[in-house]
């Protein structure tokens, strides 16, 4: 599913507008991408745990050549579902 598919979803189950769907969809993602960035958490109760986790720098090998290469220490985005939405996707 990509963001397209998310507001098509939207607009069949409510009776706004396909902008103004779009329009709080991509506010919503910019929300969370600068929540993300300042604070490093957002928790939404019964949806999950957005965490920004620091990796440390490694040594990574190329697999088609096998020649090791540094790899830098960089950010990553770590999700934790929620009670409910282990319990919604555990169903399917």
């Amino acid at each position: 599913m990509v963001k397209k598919d998310i507001i098509e979803f939207v607009n069949k189950n409510t009776t706004h507008e396909t902008r103004q769907i779009s329009a709080i969809v991509e506010c919503l993602l910019n929300v969370f991408m600068e929540i993300l960035a300042r604070e490093r958490r957002i928790e939404i109760r019964d949806f999950g745990v957005f965490e920004v986790r620091r990796t440390p720098p490694r040594v990574g090998r190329n697999p088609v050549t096998g020649e090791q290469a540094p790899v830098p220490a960089r950010n990553i985005v770590h999700f934790k579902a929620g009670k409910r939405m282990r319990r919604v996707v555990g169903k399917t």
